[in-house]
């Protein structure tokens, strides 16, 4: 807090005074003025009152001046001391105080207190999901840069056979994939989150776009079923980049969860205004505590399938399907499957069918 040097002081408690000041003259020159326009008094005693009405004057104005310091201390100077006292700590790192609202008697101070409690909380909880954040990055980094590490070790021993060294080179490759795809998904959560990614929408085929997306898990369906159901010409207007996002991350972890001979069912409907696309899959399902936070980040509530992920992609999927203005749900049963739902508006085209 910035306090008033000396000198300050000096001069706002002096203009202070002549304020008071000039008010009682005012009043007592327009209280004479008034009461004695029609009394003729002798000019010399005038003269000799003067002096007397100088002095009341000037303690008059000393006793107002005393009054509005005092009541300016105690309603304003201590209520903002305190304030400020609160912000202070707040810089500091002490995000956990509150201010007590008996404190404050006047009402707008007790507005920006409650306005600078709210920013309080507000700020300690993201300096907690910022905590946690670079806790769980750190631990996601640590864990592949630990294999890498060990298998980079073991390729340098000279006797090594070349199927082993064929087979840590492997392991080292898909480490290295997977952080990438850590990074890459942690730059885009925070892109998006900071909207740094401004949607480019445009009307276009979902069921065509869908299509697409299961081509790319080609080699996954030789080993599991696949049951495609799309409806044709269903349009929605949106950024198809950020919507094959989505779609990505859903099949790709109905693939991760569903083992070999495994089902795993897409669908693309219409209802009404919305395309409802739904993926499911008959994997180890989740518990209902595991489905209230699976659009977490880091979140993996199946932690026997960690290494296939790292807990960001649904959070990711959550927060694209947000910005396009649609609707996610899941729906799960424990050792039978889940079913992701996803509603988007349809386009103009596709709602006049």
């Amino acid at each position: 807090m910035k306090h008033r040097t000396f000198g300050e002081r000096v001069l706002f408690n002096i203009s202070r005074f002549v304020s008071f000041y000039l008010v009682v003259v005012l009043v007592t020159t327009s209280s004479v003025l008034l009461f004695c326009a029609d009394m003729e008094l002798p000019e010399e005693l005038v003269r000799q009152n003067a002096p007397q009405t100088f002095l009341w004057t000037l303690g008059m104005a000393a006793i107002a001046c005393g009054i509005d310091a005092l009541r300016r201390h105690i309603a304003v100077e201590r209520p903002l001391k305190r304030i400020v006292d609160a912000l202070e700590r707040m810089g500091r790192g002490e995000l956990d105080r509150r201010l007590d609202m008996r404190d404050f008697s006047e009402i707008g101070f007790r507005e920006i207190c409650c306005g600078i409690d709210r920013l309080a909380r507000e700020l300690e909880s993201v300096e907690t999901l910022k905590t946690d954040f670079i806790s769980n990055v750190s631990h996601e980094l640590k864990t592949p840069l630990a294999v890498m590490k060990n298998y980079a070790v073991l390729l340098q021993d000279e006797t090594l056979p070349p199927e082993q060294r064929r087979e840590y080179a492997e392991a080292i490759e898909g480490t290295a994939i997977r952080m990438a795809a850590l990074v890459s998904n942690i730059l885009k959560l925070n892109k998006l989150e900071n909207q740094q990614i401004f949607p480019q929408v445009r009307c276009f085929d979902l069921g065509e776009q869908l299509a697409e997306c299961l081509l790319q898990f080609e080699t996954a369906w030789e080993e599991r079923e696949l049951d495609c159901s799309l409806a044709e010409d269903i349009q929605v207007e949106a950024d198809p980049e950020l919507l094959n996002l989505v779609w990505s991350n859903l099949i790709s972890n109905a693939v991760k969860f569903t083992d070999r001979g495994g089902k795993i069912t897409v669908e693309l409907t219409a209802d009404g205004d919305w395309a409802v696309v739904r993926v499911t899959d008959t994997g180890c399902g989740m518990t209902p505590e595991t489905g209230r936070h699976i659009f977490e980040k880091f979140y993996q509530g199946d932690t026997a399938h960690a290494t296939a992920g790292n807990g960001l992609g649904l959070a990711l999927v959550k927060r694209v399907v947000d910005i396009t203005g649609g609707v996610i749900t899941v729906s799960s049963t424990l050792g039978k499957g889940s079913t992701f739902t996803v509603r988007l508006e349809r386009g103009q085209h596709g709602t006049d069918q």
